[in-house]
């Protein structure tokens, strides 16, 4: 048995670019990935990166462009779910929180 879909909006399988920069002033690090679905509200991707844990803040460029793109944009954000995959593998799962213009 699943547990309940509590999403407000679909989720659509796409991989798009994105940048990943973690608030945290004791552990910051970034990540360039590739999204395994996203909505309105979030995304979804696979890192091997093993520092995520639920309630951790970031910032998150959905889609990421070098050199920036007038498509690209950013989020405050908190990662939801961290699932422990196969072969050191994360899945994780990061809600939107509110929208950062550029300045």
């Amino acid at each position: 048995m699943y547990p309940p879909d509590n999403r407000r909006s679909r989720r659509i399988r796409i991989g798009q670019p994105m940048k990943i920069r973690v608030l945290d002033p004791k552990d910051p690090f970034e990540e360039t990935n590739i999204t395994k679905n996203v909505s309105r509200e979030g995304i979804y991707f696979i890192s091997g990166i093993s520092a995520y844990a639920e309630g951790m803040r970031l910032y998150v460029t959905v889609p990421h462009h070098a050199p920036r793109d007038p498509q690209d944009r950013e989020y405050l954000a908190q990662v939801v779910r961290v699932e422990r995959l196969a072969e050191g593998q994360n899945g994780v799962a990061v809600q939107f929180l509110v929208e950062v213009k550029p300045q």
